[in-house]
């Protein structure tokens, strides 16, 4: 397993490290710079006592990863989109950024490494890390340019901090055009597995909370197969066309996918988002009227609520178009997953097509009433929370 740790400065990727290298038996490894010295993780070089755990370059890194796949290494020096593309193709690699509350971290980076740098600076610096270089290259600061990351103004009065800490002249900053491409840490997201929020007043509140999260669980980088379907059933959601709710179904034999289907009108009919179910769109028993300027409206009758008016609900549920799309003769046996706890108009088709297990993810208002009659006709049914 390696662990890529991202994230701006002072959010405690260093602290993160030390984690996993104090309590999980992680392996620090670093990259040297230009000038053999190792780069921002020198502020835990301590951690990294095997010299081969420093490599020249990235690509070395993946290689020596790779032949080691198997062993717990902890990284903070994939920095770039280049970098984590490569090793985000590994099956061992998880990618994770840390982040934190502004003024928490510039008081944390303060501390690290003195309180020479006010916030205006760090804001610069963090904007720099966050956005590209050129985030804030080019900043007027009540008519005073300022060239680069960390650069004063010229006239203390008409600093961006206050007497009190905090930007009193944020209107005054003007950033140049943004670049076309993201880049920085904007550019790094698309590849995080996991954020943590290191909003913790101590070292040891951080480490409680990196318990709970179960870092080194194969589950981060290979799901089970329930939360492979789970998954499945949120995407297959986001199909929907319902006005009410997204859900989407996966019905599955040895874990085999027979079928998929997510809620919505019937095929040939006008989408429920398009105004094709009244009881979704809240215009069920609404009728016209004409306004005092003689154009016609419609009053409508109020909002069906969660569970109610099914019987006039034109469109499909999930679950219904998963066994439709499967039939009766694959379905004996199979197991239904939804992202949602079925309805008991769907319940009842659970149970006559022989479904014999249901994994759900997300409550609904008639959940007790489901599982009554799931329990007398032995249909098992199991609710699982999705990790973040």
């Amino acid at each position: 397993m390696l662990i890529a740790l991202i994230g701006p400065p002072g959010a405690g990727k260093a602290s993160v490290a030390q984690y996993l290298v104090t309590y999980h038996n992680f392996t620090l490894i670093t990259l040297q710079s230009a000038s053999g010295t190792a780069p921002s993780t020198s502020s835990i070089a301590s951690l990294a006592t095997d010299a081969a755990t420093q490599l020249p370059d990235s690509k070395v890194m993946l290689d020596y990863a790779t032949d080691r796949w198997n062993h717990r290494f902890v990284t903070l020096d994939l920095t770039s989109v280049g970098d984590l593309e490569a090793f985000i193709k590994r099956p061992f690699f998880l990618c994770v950024e840390v982040g934190g509350p502004l003024l928490l971290r510039w008081g944390r980076y303060r501390r690290k490494y003195g309180d020479g740098m006010g916030l205006e600076e760090f804001v610069r610096l963090d904007d720099a890390v966050s956005f590209g270089s050129g985030a804030a290259s080019e900043q007027k600061v009540n008519g005073t340019k300022s060239n680069g990351v960390g650069m004063k103004s010229s006239n203390s009065s008409t600093s961006l901090i206050g007497g009190n800490g905090i930007l009193d002249n944020v209107a005054s900053i003007s950033l140049s055009p943004a670049p076309s491409t993201p880049s920085g840490l904007t550019a790094l997201r698309r590849y995080v597995h996991l954020s943590i929020t290191n909003d913790h007043p101590t070292l040891s509140a951080l480490f409680s909370h990196l318990d709970t999260l179960h870092l080194t669980s194969e589950e981060r980088l290979r799901p089970c197969w329930d939360t492979y379907f789970l998954k499945l059933c949120n995407l297959a959601s986001l199909r929907s066309n319902c006005m009410k709710r997204r859900v989407g179904a996966v019905l599955v034999a040895s874990n085999r996918i027979l079928s998929t289907g997510y809620n919505g009108t019937p095929s040939g009919l006008k989408n429920c988002n398009q105004g094709g179910c009244s009881r979704c769109n809240n215009t069920l028993l609404a009728t016209p009227s004409i306004t005092s300027n003689g154009r016609p409206e419609l009053n409508r009758a109020g909002s069906s609520a969660c569970g109610q008016n099914l019987e006039e609900c034109l469109c499909l549920h999930a679950e219904e178009n998963a066994l439709l799309e499967a039939g009766r003769a694959k379905t004996a046996g199979a197991t239904m997953y939804c992202n949602t706890c079925p309805c008991l108009r769907c319940a009842v088709k659970i149970i006559q097509t022989g479904i014999k297990k249901v994994v759900y993810q997300l409550e609904y208002s008639m959940d007790a009433r489901t599982k009554v009659i799931f329990k007398e006709a032995g249909v098992e049914i199991r609710q699982i929370h999705l990790d973040a």
